[in-house]
């Protein structure tokens, strides 16, 4: 059968992006664990759907919906607010992400690149607000990476893409800002004594056409002539969500870590890497974060660019 999340009975996680792709397999796992989770998603409505098939897939799911856009820091604080009113917080799984940005570069609300808004800075703001309700209960921070943050060198000076900007490298280096800011953040926590755990995780190569059907809540597209071409080394979306469950919910998923599939495209989740000091460190092979994702320097760049981008410094 594979690995399966824990008993999460009495735990609430929160996804953002939970109504869509990956995000929905993240939430109906965590579901089916027994977790009360939190639907954070732009469209409430569909949000809304997607809860009520939710319940309708696993007998007794508790599941609310919370209205967040992540390139709106606003909408991203008031989310944030909204989850530290719950009665407890365990986990919160940065999973929200535009993968097919524009043509030419837009800017967010704030200003911001419109794709490293939406990927990374709105996440920092969220996980911002709700840091003291993650302590109360010893709880997690789960980003969602992606390998292609191993094929960009990240312009340091132009973090915004203001100059050379493509689709492809503002996702690309959204997703390097996303892993610097998870380990940064662990490195921050371990540092004051905290007992919140920050993690990256990575889905490998996952295709929603070789998932499985789930009642109403999610039916398989029809596969295209490119998906069957991509099949030799692609999972279904359920496979590319583990990782994520996984380092939400395992208790040895440590702080610091990064986890993906066994094979680094697909496979049952593992331990591929992390910062220097915790079990596994290093940018492993084809499923590890990469060596600029660790690295404490870039890490502390990166952290303070997306701080001030915030208003949180």
């Amino acid at each position: 059968m594979g690995w399966q999340a824990p008993n999460m009975d009495g735990r609430t996680i929160a996804v953002t992006g939970a109504s869509s792709g990956i995000g929905l397999w993240i939430t109906l796992l965590l579901a089916r664990a027994g977790a009360d989770v939190v639907l954070l998603c732009r469209d409430t409505r569909r949000g809304e759907r997607v809860a009520t098939a939710l319940r309708d897939e696993v007998r007794g799911a508790s599941a609310r919906v919370v209205r967040i856009d992540t390139s709106d820091l606003t909408s991203a604080r008031e989310a944030g607010a909204a989850l530290a009113r719950l009665p407890r917080l365990d986990a919160l799984v940065n999973n929200a992400g535009l993968v097919g940005g524009p043509a030419r570069r837009e800017v967010s609300a704030d200003g911001h690149e419109l794709t490293l808004a939406t990927n990374a800075l709105g996440h920092l703001a969220l996980t911002h607000e709700v840091l003291e309700s993650l302590e109360r209960s010893s709880g997690r921070v789960v980003w969602m990476g992606s390998m292609s943050a191993k094929l960009v060198r990240p312009a340091p000076d132009d973090l915004e893409l203001e100059h050379g900007y493509s689709p492809w490298r503002a996702y690309a280096q959204s997703k390097l800002v996303t892993h610097a800011l998870g380990f940064e953040l662990h490195r921050r926590l371990a540092a004051r004594g905290s007992t919140v755990r920050s993690l990256v995780a990575h889905p490998g190569y996952s295709l929603p056409a070789l998932a499985p059907s789930a009642g109403t809540l999610f039916t398989p597209p029809r596969p295209t002539a490119l998906d069957r071409l991509q099949y030799p080394w692609a999972q279904g979306i359920d496979r590319g969500a583990l990782p994520a469950v996984y380092a939400a919910t395992a208790p040895e998923a440590l702080s610091g870590q990064f986890h993906g599939p066994r094979g680094g495209l697909r496979g049952e989740p593992a331990l591929s890497g992390g910062v220097a000091g915790v079990e596994g460190a290093g940018s492993h092979g084809t499923g590890g974060p990469g060596r600029r994702s660790v690295d404490p320097v870039v890490g502390a760049a990166v952290w303070s660019f997306a701080t001030r981008a915030c208003g949180l410094t």
